[in-house]
């Protein structure tokens, strides 16, 4: 496998400002490696803990994928965010979404431009906040459905149409969604099939009592950290591109196939716990998420290919929202985590 990686010497990375050309894969995969470790410190300067969430992130960037990130108010989804943008220089937008945002908020809108010295009009179209690289979608839910779509129509297609035109995103593009799982009156819960499109569903929990002791030292001080830049825009795209590359055993994508079969209760081979909890399971994109998260989870590590345990360490974010429990595992007390562990645990 390390010799099939290898063969690729087309590459082309941005390193510190000065091109680098003629790097082969395998001298890619051991690039990101370090540029990795860089890049989870120099968050670190800002972030206490979150180091799962901080990894599940970088994986989803890379494997050009989007995250809907779950957790309360106050726990630095913003400033993660923000801070990640910044180590990898680019664009930031934050939307906050609300029941009055429509689609033009999010996407632009023309407007009518008046050239004095002609005399004469014409219609100018003003980009909205969605023309960034990493777009945080603050509270997603809590705007109708028509704007939610726009959204996720971006996401899908890395495009966006207004009046008939077509504009295409810059690339790399990475939006992150939130949720309030307390708040839930006046909210638009975003449908199954749009849920899907969120390659991740990363739950943060509270900080430990130790990490909450440094957040309170870090934000109520003088301290204010400098960042690096770790890598760029054209770095980026070319490790992403990295990532599709990577080449992946018979056994691997046979256990993840294997794997997402078994959540469709519906399948003969389904377990019985799969039958008496979920009502619908997992459909192809988990495992084409499956896949791309495992290769990208390995070379992020200095691996050349994924192994069956890198599917199950991204196997909790990608089935998390894919897998709709009824009313027996409601009655049972059970979480639909609870289920991805039994599974993983049998297959």
């Amino acid at each position: 496998m390390q010799e099939k990686i290898a063969d690729n010497k087309t590459s082309t990375v941005q390193s510190n400002g000065e091109a680098t050309y003629g790097m082969n894969d395998v001298e890619l995969v051991k690039y990101l490696n370090k540029k990795n470790t860089e890049l989870r410190n120099e968050v670190a300067k800002v972030i206490v803990g979150h180091r799962d969430i901080i990894d599940q992130i970088i994986i989803a960037i890379f494997s050009r994928g989007h995250c809907l990130l779950i957790g309360v108010p106050g726990l630095a989804k913003t400033l993660l965010i923000k801070t990640l943008s910044d180590v990898l220089e680019l664009k930031f937008n934050r939307i906050q979404f609300t029941p009055d945002l429509m689609p033009s908020d999010i996407i632009g809108t023309e407007i009518i431009e008046e050239d004095l010295s002609k005399g004469s009009k014409s219609f100018k179209f003003v980009k909205g906040p969605i023309f960034a690289n990493m777009l945080l979608a603050d509270e997603i839910n809590r705007t109708p459905p028509k704007t939610q779509s726009a959204l996720l129509e971006a996401m899908q297609e890395h495009k966006v149409t207004a009046a008939g035109n077509t504009y295409t995103l810059d690339e790399p593009f990475f939006v992150l969604s939130t949720q309030n799982p307390i708040e839930h009156e006046g909210t638009y819960p975003l449908p199954e099939a749009q849920l899907d499109r969120f390659m991740f569903n990363v739950w943060l929990e509270y900080p430990s009592k130790a990490e909450e002791m440094d957040i309170i030292k870090y934000t109520t001080s003088m301290y204010v950290p400098k960042l690096d830049i770790i890598l760029k825009k054209d770095e980026i795209i070319a490790l992403q591109d990295l990532v599709r590359r990577v080449p992946v055993s018979d056994n691997v994508i046979n256990y993840t196939v294997n794997l997402v079969n078994k959540t469709r209760p519906g399948n003969d081979g389904a377990p019985k716990f799969i039958k008496d909890w979920i009502s619908w399971g997992a459909g192809p994109r988990a495992s084409q998420y499956l896949i791309l998260g495992a290769k990208t989870n390995s070379i992020l590590n200095g691996r050349y290919t994924p192994e069956i345990d890198d599917i199950r360490k991204v196997a909790t974010p990608v089935l998390r929202h894919r897998l709709i429990t009824n009313f027996n595992a409601e009655a049972d007390g059970v979480k639909t985590t609870d289920i991805i562990d039994k599974l993983i645990a049998e297959v």
